[in-house]
């Protein structure tokens, strides 16, 4: 089984243009997205949240159950959902304000333990940024790597909601050593500062950079440097791409059975390159279509 946690939230997708367009609620928040395109791509998965039980809060829900995630570590809560209202550019990126003051997914608190069977726990963008929460989850991602369980990390930088960028900078280069596959897109990398050799030699085995419609490049400690194109689309918006991407490489490395940080530094080249194929198709069929709408297994080509 896959562990995703984080926040879920409710994207709200404008329907046109101008600061005055009708908006559409989607349900949303990285670590959601991600755990959904794990289950629709066949991945055993379990998230681990938060969650209101207000209305969106139970849609929420349902979204997960539809798409076969595992609900048992989701919490519940009388505080309301958290909102992102989403701006979409000119090229489909997609830029949010967000409401997040006394919203469920802030009083997450770490389970004692995760269920026997875990083999990776992915974690990410609000959710390691609002407190108390924050906290607690960087309480489990030290927790599960100490047991020697694979941990993702997306930064998934939301600028707007980080108060000390400095000290935001400090906390993440402390949690490098926890974790085994670092993603997140240029953007990401430039606003953190460093390198992905000076990320490596931190801790991941791996450091995977999205570049939006040019492809992603995977960084190995072994010094190689892998890349693939991006898969060209209409693109509608862009909300989901970088979860999608997530999900993708964990199903890819749950696939060869790599896991853990010692198999992952065994993949070679070809390995590499299909699996940076197999997340840009996936990101692709995300990034046609509104909203984050992860593709399920029955529209990829293979793993």
């Amino acid at each position: 089984m896959i562990v995703v946690a984080g926040e879920a939230l409710i994207d709200l997708v404008p329907q046109g243009s101008g600061a005055l367009a009708g908006l559409l609620p989607r349900l949303g928040g990285g670590p959601y997205n991600t755990a959904v395109a794990l289950g629709r791509l066949g991945s055993p998965t379990a998230f681990c949240s938060r969650v209101s039980r207000d209305a969106f809060g139970e849609a929420l829900l349902d979204g997960l159950v539809n798409a076969g995630v595992d609900v048992s570590l989701v919490q519940r809560g009388p505080e309301p959902t958290t909102l992102a209202a989403a701006t979409i550019g000119t090229d489909g990126s997609a830029a949010y304000s967000f409401y997040v003051e006394g919203t469920a997914d802030r009083l997450f608190t770490a389970p004692d333990q995760l269920p026997d069977g875990v083999r990776a726990v992915s974690f990410g963008t609000c959710s390691l940024v609002l407190e108390p929460g924050a906290s607690a989850y960087e309480e489990l991602m030290r927790a599960c790597a100490a047991r020697g369980v694979f941990t993702a990390l997306d930064p998934n930088i939301r600028a707007g909601l980080i108060p000390d960028p400095d000290a935001y900078r400090a906390r993440f280069t402390d949690w490098l050593p926890s974790v085994s596959l670092l993603k997140l897109s240029e953007e990401d990398a430039r606003w953190l500062g460093g390198t992905p050799r000076e990320w490596l030699a931190a801790g991941p085995s791996a450091v995977v950079i999205t570049r939006g419609g040019d492809g992603l490049t995977a960084f190995t400690r072994d010094g190689a440097v892998h890349s693939v194109p991006g898969e060209r689309v209409d693109v509608v918006d862009t909300i989901g791409a970088g979860d999608t991407v997530n999900a993708a490489l964990l199903h890819g490395l749950a696939a060869r059975d790599a896991l853990s940080p010692a198999a992952s530094a065994e993949l070679g080249p070809e390995d590499w390159t299909g699996l940076l194929r197999f997340a840009a198709r996936a990101a692709a069929v995300t990034c046609s279509r509104a909203g984050a709408e992860p593709p399920y297994a029955r529209e990829l080509d293979g793993v």
